[in-house]
């Protein structure tokens, strides 16, 4: 043994692309990352031991010789999606994704409609590799797109896949548009509701309150009256709620307007015996708890809306 064979040989570093897991690869083998791992998507390069181990060291800018022996393929870009130049076209809204690849490590930049090479790595996921020259027509699908036509009927040379990818892209943005103003709509509902919330001390505020979140309109409005909300449901009219509530130890229920409050059916006898009068109506849910306090006390309470939990007609302590 010479002293050459005692001399370290210094550590190969070499760049790779990295699109997750603990491996890397070349055409020729694979290591195993140990320790860190990025912390996202990139070209980074990695110490290589004599194993089959590798070390990240840091960002680097990608390795174009990296492509080299490798099969590309040609195809459009569309956001972080491939569409192969050989694609067809099926024209189903609901089935452009599935004609679309998953694509990583997209030079940033590219404009729409953008044709690219591109490469499978040994674990199968799509890589990009570089930007090709477009066409003219590509920059007429580019003015289509933002002048929001429906199709590209009237242009030239399109290719189905340039045709697929205008579609998918059109989609996208729709599908976007429509999220954005959804949201904008669920913010709005929440800004409304949080301010009749505010309000909800004041019988007005309450009614509000009852157009965004009935149950929560009906729970501060039966407390006025000193009654827990259970429950409230639809009922058989497109404007009434079934609300059950608890008071003076019973479970009873009633049927109120589900934007005024108004009681429509209390639940309970409010006939007047001299003219036949039916008193529902001139009450709502912060003022029906009172009348029912009442009753129990000159013992005139008669139910009609008998609800689960609530004690039986026969029993001794209560006097109907």
């Amino acid at each position: 043994m010479g002293w050459r064979d005692h001399l370290q040989e210094a550590p190969e570093t070499r760049t790779f692309p990295w699109v997750g897991g603990r491996k890397i690869y070349s055409l020729e083998r694979s290591w195993r990352v140990e320790g860190a791992i990025p912390r996202e998507f990139g070209w980074y390069s990695f110490e290589l031991a004599r194993g089959r181990s590798a070390k990240l060291i840091g960002p680097s800018d990608p390795d174009h010789t990296y492509v080299d022996g490798r099969t590309l393929t040609r195809g459009y870009v569309v956001g972080d999606r491939f569409i192969p130049e050989k694609a067809g076209v099926e024209p189903d809204p609901d089935k452009l994704l599935d004609q679309t690849t998953p694509i990583f490590l997209v030079e940033p930049g590219l404009d729409r409609f953008t044709l690219v090479q591109a490469f499978s790595d040994e674990e199968h996921r799509l890589l990009f590799a570089q930007q090709l020259f477009d066409a003219s027509v590509e920059d007429e699908v580019r003015r289509a797109f933002v002048d929001r036509k429906e199709s590209l009927d009237q242009l030239k040379g399109v290719t189905p896949a340039l045709d697929l990818a205008f579609r998918f892209a059109t989609r996208q943005r729709q599908l976007l548009e429509e999220r954005r103003a959804e949201l904008e709509r669920q913010r709005e509902a929440q800004r409304k509701r949080d301010e009749a919330a505010k309000n909800m001390g004041t019988g007005p505020g309450r009614r509000t309150l009852a157009a965004q979140d009935f149950e929560a309109a009906a729970r501060a409005a039966l407390a006025v009256g000193g009654a827990v909300l259970l429950d409230a449901r639809p009922g058989r009219r497109r404007t009434e709620m079934v609300v059950q509530y608890r008071f003076e130890n019973r479970r009873m229920e009633c049927v109120a307007d589900k934007n005024t409050l108004q009681i429509i059916d209390a639940g309970i006898c409010l006939t007047d015996h001299y003219t036949n009068e039916k008193g529902d109506t001139y009450f709502t849910l912060e003022s029906l708890p009172a009348v029912i306090r009442q009753a129990i006390k000159e013992h005139k309470l008669v139910v009609y809306r008998h609800v689960d939990g609530d004690f039986d007609d026969d029993d001794e302590d209560w006097d109907d």
